[in-house]
């Protein structure tokens, strides 16, 4: 395929670039069966590239590679100094790329430039951190018992994993899998959404960079459906880790169980940020605005229905409005673009949907405005759902766009009931500056994560994750270890100890 260039509105350009082979036991390979994925470009709906779309026996190739590199290979058994050697290879290499990254990842899945810049650093970090992590804190502890026995623990890397990963974000999402995996000997066979492949590929090729073993890291493409299911059923595949969608989730853990492997689940959400009349009022605003039209709105932790106190309802929709017309709506390759197009066109007509329901229940619809000559691209105007109402589908069902549900409240115990009242829990903000206050909400909210008179800051030591359909298990700091690894005890005896002697024979007087 020849390269391209599509000049954008504002002459950002816009390259077509290499078909997208499978990584597979360190060759890039093709599909066996030979099919391919157009990838298209959101703001042009041309396409980029295309993707070998591999199906159940590239993945049963994939993970006989990884497998053969675990057990027979260097990578499981290496030592810990040499392993880590590669990973922190692996995060300068990132380092080196990022503005290629950053490029790439706007290309490909619409995101403004100015904050793919920060996932490529961010990305970089998550190789650092766990190979730190896995330096300090991957041991074991010791049990003297009364000076007959030592009883200590180990961790064990698992082998072969799967990791399914989502089209938002997806270079930094898939980093927070690859690392902790990777870092703590286990091998990998990664399946990214086939909506976003361009991070991938270049990841795999970063690795194979890098001089990691072969099989030690595989990619294939391809639907859920076929690669994804054939992945998540293998029996050689130890775990499945996966972020996406609550339906998905619950499929995989279910096909998952017959092979007994373990499953952690980063699902939806449709997390409350809370605002009482006591608020620092700008900051809540800068907050309530970043925390869902940031990403493009395509993000799990969105704030994504906003409580305002009755005091302070009105003078807060005045100022979201204003803010929702400032906007910048553009080409996410330019550096000032805030807003960019949704990933693709199912995606759009999915969220636009959910929009026209909003006017069918009883709200009040308030947008921005999409430039005329953006018409080509999945752009969604930033929403505001005015006058919504805690029951209606769109508070309660996960839209993942740039649409913010507006809803009042009076009391401190309505808004936790209120906020809890949603089959989610995954993330939740608290404006207030009563500490006290600040406390008791944080604590009362079913969320795995909430943050208090904060946007979403992440902390990679802390454990990331959600309640109810947000999710089962955390990742993030030690707590990936609980995942990626198997804790062994071993006991030696160390003094003289008493066994019964069962089927000793009498001795005779």
């Amino acid at each position: 395929m020849q390269n391209q260039t599509i000049r954008g509105t504002d002459q950002s350009i816009h390259k077509q670039v290499e078909n997208i082979k499978l990584y597979i036991n360190g060759e890039f390979v093709k599909a066996k069966a030979g099919g391919l994925i157009e990838n298209l470009n959101p703001f042009s709906n041309k396409v980029i590239n295309q993707t070998s779309e591999g199906r159940a026996e590239d993945i049963k190739e994939a993970v006989a590679a990884a497998k053969e590199a675990f057990e027979k290979g260097p990578w499981g058994t290496m030592k810990i100094i040499e392993r880590m050697k590669y990973i922190y290879r692996i995060a300068d290499l990132i380092d080196e790329h990022s503005e290629e990254l950053s490029y790439l990842e706007s290309l490909d899945t619409g995101l403004p430039i100015s904050q793919t810049k920060k996932m490529a650093g961010r990305s970089a970090e998550n190789f650092r951190f766990y190979a730190r992590m896995v330096e300090a804190k991957l041991h074991g502890d010791a049990y003297p018992v009364d000076g007959e026995y030592i009883n200590y623990t180990i961790y064990q890397p698992l082998g072969p994993i799967g990791l399914i990963t989502p089209w938002n974000a997806p270079f930094m999402l898939t980093t927070w899998k690859v690392a902790p995996a990777l870092a703590t000997g286990n091998t990998v066979v990664l399946k990214p959404a086939e909506l976003s492949p361009l991070t991938a590929n270049k990841l795999a090729e970063l690795i194979d960079q890098a001089g990691v073993p072969k099989g030690v890291f595989n990619v294939v493409y391809g639907y859920g459906e076929t690669a994804g299911a054939a992945l998540v059923a293998h029996p050689d595949v130890r775990a499945i880790s996966f972020t996406g969608e609550t339906v998905t989730g619950s499929t995989i853990i279910k096909n998952a169980a017959d092979s007994l492997k373990r499953t952690s689940m980063e699902l939806g959400g449709k997390s409350p940020l809370i605002v009482f009349d006591d608020a620092d009022f700008e900051k809540a605003l800068d907050a309530a605005v970043w925390g869902i039209f940031s990403f493009n709105g395509e993000r799990c932790t969105a704030n994504s229905r906003v409580f305002l106190h009755k005091k302070i309802k009105d003078k807060f929709i005045d100022a979201l409005k204003e803010r929702v017309e400032n906007i910048v709506i553009g080409d996410p390759l330019n550096p000032s673009t805030q807003l960019g197009p949704l990933i693709d066109k199912g995606h759009f007509e999915k969220v636009s949907s959910y929009i026209e329901l909003a006017k069918q229940e009883g709200c009040d619809v308030f947008q921005g405005i999409v430039p005329a000559v953006f018409s080509k691209g999945n752009f969604l105007p930033p929403t505001l759902l005015l006058n919504a109402k805690n029951d209606m589908k769109v508070c309660q069902e996960e839209i993942f766009g740039p649409v913010m549900a507006v809803i009042e409240f009076e009391t401190e115990e309505e808004v936790i009931q209120a906020a809890n009242d949603v089959k989610y829990g995954l993330a939740g903000y608290v404006w207030t500056n009563d500490i006290k206050k600040g406390h008791r909400v944080a604590q009362a909210v079913d969320a795995g994560m909430i943050w208090v008179n904060s946007h979403n800051v992440r902390d990679l030591r802390i454990p990331f994750g959600g309640m109810k359909q947000s999710g089962i298990g955390r990742e993030g700091g030690h707590y990936a270890f609980e995942f990626y690894t198997e804790p062994k005890v071993i006991h030696v005896a160390i003094g003289e100890i008493h066994i019964p002697q069962f089927g000793m024979k009498k001795k005779e007087n």
